[in-house]
């Protein structure tokens, strides 16, 4: 019987034959990417894709993304090169996410000359209201009640964390969970943080637990503080266009 990664790889391959396009990269996002996945957690799928050349040459748009599966154990779906290039001229931090993902189920030369350019495009502003406005989504839909999904905690803490690392790093912060708390964690919450995060680990996704104040108040004071800092953050939106267009043209020829 194949494992998980080899059915993958085959359904990757089947994409490829359907749709006539061809994948460049493909990885794991989501809970497996960032390494706190419960044992019922689904595998979520990207990748990206280039078509036919003259398929982008058409009158009519082909749509630019392929929703291959949704079940409970797979969530599979890519974009095309283009759709992704155009969203990394806009410094969206879900490209640079995969580009990081430590568990990737395949790599070209064409994808590494895309991830070459990234960093031309790294938006600090951009990064940070993307990150604050998942922290404040997930504590505004999940933390009305006394008691807490105990994985919406690591919803809200991860990019509270990713707006520390790209304030203090000024570059993107790391796919990998441990890789944003690691010699950053403050001494106040470690012990309940750890505790938070092997109960996550051992314990299915729907798994509910009271309040914890020390994270409460850390998530409280570090919204604030954010926000505070977003509000003095100029855009420096990046336009060079050149490296994008070179890229695309090398992927298509």
């Amino acid at each position: 019987m194949p494992s998980i990664e080899e059915t993958i790889k085959e359904k990757l391959s089947e994409i490829e034959q359907k749709h006539n396009v061809k994948i460049i990269y493909a990885c794991e996002s989501g809970s497996r990417a960032w390494g706190f996945a419960s044992p019922d957690s689904d595998y979520d799928v990207r990748f990206v894709y280039v078509r036919d050349i003259r398929d982008y040459l058409r009158l009519d748009a082909v749509r630019d993304v392929i929703e291959y599966e949704l079940n409970d154990i797979y969530d599979i779906n890519g974009w095309d090169i283009k759709k992704l290039l155009l969203l990394l001229a806009k410094s969206n931090p879900v490209i640079f996410e995969w580009a990081d993902s430590p568990v990737v189920y395949r790599t070209t030369g064409d994808w590494q000359r895309v991830k070459s350019i990234m960093p031309e495009y790294f938006s600090e502003k951009r990064m940070l209201y993307h990150y604050i406005s998942i922290a404040k989504n997930n504590l505004r839909a999940y933390f009305k009640e006394d008691s807490v999904i105990l994985k919406k905690y690591l919803y809200v803490l991860r990019p509270i964390f990713a707006c520390r690392w790209i304030l203090e790093k000024k570059s993107p912060p790391p796919t990998l969970f441990s890789k944003l708390y690691t010699g950053s964690m403050p001494s106040e919450i470690e012990d309940d943080f750890m505790r938070l995060l092997e109960a996550k680990k051992h314990n299915l996704e729907k798994t509910e637990g009271p309040h914890i104040k020390t994270l409460d108040d850390f998530i409280q004071q570090n919204i604030a503080e954010i926000e505070k800092i977003l509000q003095t953050k100029s855009e420096e939106y990046p336009s060079n266009w050149d490296s994008l267009n070179k890229v695309f043209l090398e992927n298509l020829l």
